[in-house]
């Protein structure tokens, strides 16, 4: 019993330092002058290295088993390009604090998709979790006007969300059998292969900055921040980690307010504060639980 709930209190620590990255990943959106596509296959190409070398150098395999395996593996990869696609081109479009908060939508699909996934039963606590981002949310944007920006934005980061709710779940399925490295390695070379023809239509250049903005983006926050949220898939459920993830609007409004002068309205604040609670709470619930038999 003791060794269950020492697991669960490292899950949410992984799951915690890696809301932390996310949150700073969101920013490359607007440092970076460079399109949604350079960026996720520059990021993935990257990640992908660094993933290689640090399988290098623990001795961990990089060897699927089986078919059924390999075909999760690659519909994860085509998700996470699809879900950075739309994240950072929810970023450029709008704001980092709209497109950060919209993304935060995702525990509301994990919540009703993981039952479904799983065959697991539904919990009250975690409808109210739901809603209570979803809420926050709702305090966002100045209006729905589709022909608005902010809504574009906003609108692409719930598509995201999605992509993203999806892939924690395929992520979990294959927790069990594979290590981190393993899982996040495949899903970043299938996305770097799927947006690859969309960067290679791009007409733009990538200047010397753009180049080790990219590396900075692979290694500590794609290579490692992705490597955490997999390993944290092991002891704690998809849900209790979408949720943890919904910091990462929290903390990329802060950073953008520091570091590009964004500052988010009153509004934008409180809506991020109605789902920072949402976030420390299920946490908590989720530290106390007791193991299942």
């Amino acid at each position: 019993m003791h060794q269950a709930v020492q697991g669960r209190r490292i899950g949410l620590a992984q799951i915690h330092v890696a809301a932390l990255l996310a949150g700073g990943s969101g920013l490359f959106g607007k440092l970076l002058s460079v399109s949604p596509a350079v960026i996720t296959t520059g990021r993935t190409i990257v990640g992908c290295i660094a993933l290689v070398l640090f399988a290098m150098g623990t001795h961990t395999s990089l060897r699927v088993r089986d078919k059924r395996d390999a075909l999760t593996l690659a519909c994860s990869g085509a998700l996470l390009a699809a879900h950075w696609l739309t994240f950072f081109a929810a970023i450029q479009v709008s704001t980092v604090a709209i497109g950060l908060l919209a993304f935060s939508t995702f525990p509301l699909f994990t919540t009703f998709l993981e039952p479904l996934y799983f065959g697991e039963r539904l919990h009250r606590r975690d409808l109210l979790t739901a809603l209570a981002v979803t809420a926050g949310l709702v305090l966002v944007p100045p209006s729905f006007d589709p022909g608005n920006h902010l809504t574009q934005g906003l609108l692409l980061g719930i598509l995201s969300a999605l992509f993203y709710a999806v892939l924690s779940l395929l992520s979990r399925s294959c927790s069990a059998r594979y290590p981190a490295i393993t899982i996040s390695f495949y899903q970043q070379l299938v996305a770097a292969l799927c947006t690859l023809p969309l960067t290679l239509a791009w007409h733009g250049t990538v200047s010397l900055h753009d180049g080790l903005l990219l590396l900075l983006l692979g290694v500590v926050f794609t290579a490692l921040g992705q490597g955490l949220v997999v390993s944290s898939l092991r002891h704690i459920r998809a849900q209790t980690a979408s949720v943890v993830i919904g910091l990462e609007p929290v903390y990329a409004i802060l950073f953008a307010w520091l570091l590009l002068n964004e500052i988010p309205a009153g509004k934008t604040l409180l809506g991020g504060a109605l789902i920072c609670g949402a976030v420390f709470s299920a946490s908590l619930t989720q530290g106390r639980a007791k193991p299942a038999a």
